[in-house]
């Protein structure tokens, strides 16, 4: 099942450059995946009945052309491939042309939200979504690891605050690119949004918790790694270039 939706680029996704944000786009992405989990009857309404949750493990996005303010986008998904207790879905971003502006991948897993475990997709489950085996847009099964870089050139500090959490009672997956954003030097963020983003989430962040939000370049990529406030735990590793 390919499951479609349109979006109007509101003001409050857009940039310095009066275009849409990393963010905003992986909030559509993010809209349409609930959309379809809502046809498949395992949506954020059906936890109390299913007890079952889908948590993000990565995001690979790449933009082709970003569209501006007021423009109109067409977005496709659909359910890949499931392995166990992963599951992968994949979009194309249209422009109102039909011409394919964006792509991205994701990889997921199910949680019991009463025992806190990775639970096994089961067969019965998969079927609801209907998956598009073999339909990848990446033209690869699985999403390349990020390596942690050896070195830093700088960190911030951040506390987690109530307006990061979301249903999970995690920070929000959103804003893990919020916090990689302000962890760029200036002269790096002052430039346009970077077209191909990775984010790959580790250990969730609890609110009050403090993190370092760690800055590396490395092979041409800028690379934010945010992790513990005692550098003990790995939260996540984003990468733009």
């Amino acid at each position: 099942m390919i499951v479609e939706h349109e979006y109007d680029i509101k003001l409050s996704e857009i940039g310095k450059t009066n275009k849409i944000t990393n963010k905003a786009i992986l909030s559509c992405l993010e809209d349409i995946g609930g959309i379809h989990s809502n046809i498949a009857g395992n949506g954020i309404l059906d936890i109390p009945k299913t007890h079952l949750t889908w948590v993000l493990l990565d995001w690979k996005l790449k933009i082709i052309r970003r569209p501006s303010y007021t423009e109109k986008i067409k977005i496709k998904t659909w359910s890949r491939r499931t392995i166990k207790c992963y599951s992968y879905r994949d979009f194309e971003i249209y422009d109102l042309q039909g011409m394919l502006i964006g792509i991205a991948t994701s990889k997921w897993v199910l949680v019991n939200i009463e025992t806190g475990r990775i639970e096994k997709v089961e067969d019965s489950l998969i079927s609801k979504y209907e998956p598009e085996t073999g339909k990848t847009v990446f033209g690869e099964e699985d999403i390349e690891k990020i390596r942690e870089p050896e070195q830093y050139l700088s960190e911030i500090e951040y506390q987690v605050k109530r307006i990061d959490i979301d249903v999970n009672n995690h920070m929000h997956n959103l804003n893990y690119i919020e916090l990689a954003v302000e962890a760029l030097p200036e002269e790096i963020y002052q430039k346009e949004e970077f077209n191909n983003v990775r984010i790959t989430y580790k250990k969730e962040i609890k609110l009050g918790e403090t993190v370092k939000c760690k800055y590396a370049y490395q092979n041409g990529n800028h690379i934010v790694v945010i992790k513990s406030e005692d550098d003990k735990v790995l939260h996540a590793m984003i990468e733009f270039n």
